[in-house]
């Protein structure tokens, strides 16, 4: 099953609260509050998301963090690859391949494949459409009666 974790799931809603008002300073307690993660797992995140240079932070009485570009630049694939590290979704999909069975393998080729297409995926999906503030997009909701299997 490919899943993302759940430290990456948090990183991901706290980046879309940051998105959500940009140019407003956060500190960690706020984020920890509008986002109801707890304060050590979203100050670890946003240490992680620093480094990665996708927030910025300022000290002080005044400071917190906000997005580093607009939401509209930073896209899934450079938020997995700051959470998680390079996406492969087999050892021989990804740039360092350590598997002894490459160059005998029949079916490699397809998952390079597979994993070059799930890339351009998370690459085409901006932090503002997660978050819902792109412009244009439109959500919308469907009655869970709709969800739910038919019942014979």
């Amino acid at each position: 099953m490919l899943r993302i974790s759940k430290l990456t799931d948090y990183g991901t809603v706290i980046l879309a609260r940051l998105a959500g008002q940009p140019e407003r300073l956060w500190t960690a307690t706020e984020v920890a509050e509008a986002t109801h993660i707890g304060l050590p797992t979203v100050s670890k995140l946003l240490k992680k998301l620093q480094r990665s240079g996708l927030v910025t932070s300022a000290r002080g009485s005044h400071g917190g963090y906000q997005l580093a570009q607009p939401a509209g630049e930073i896209t899934a694939a450079r938020i997995l690859d700051a959470l998680e590290g390079p996406f492969a979704i087999t050892e021989c999909s990804g740039t360092h391949s350590t598997c002894g069975l490459e160059s005998k393998c029949a079916v490699g080729h397809t998952w390079q494949k597979v994993n070059a297409a799930i890339r351009r995926a998370l690459t085409d999906i901006s932090l503002a459409e997660l978050a819902g503030t792109a412009r244009g997009v439109t959500t919308t909701t469907v009655p869970l009666t709709r969800l739910r299997a038919p019942q014979d």
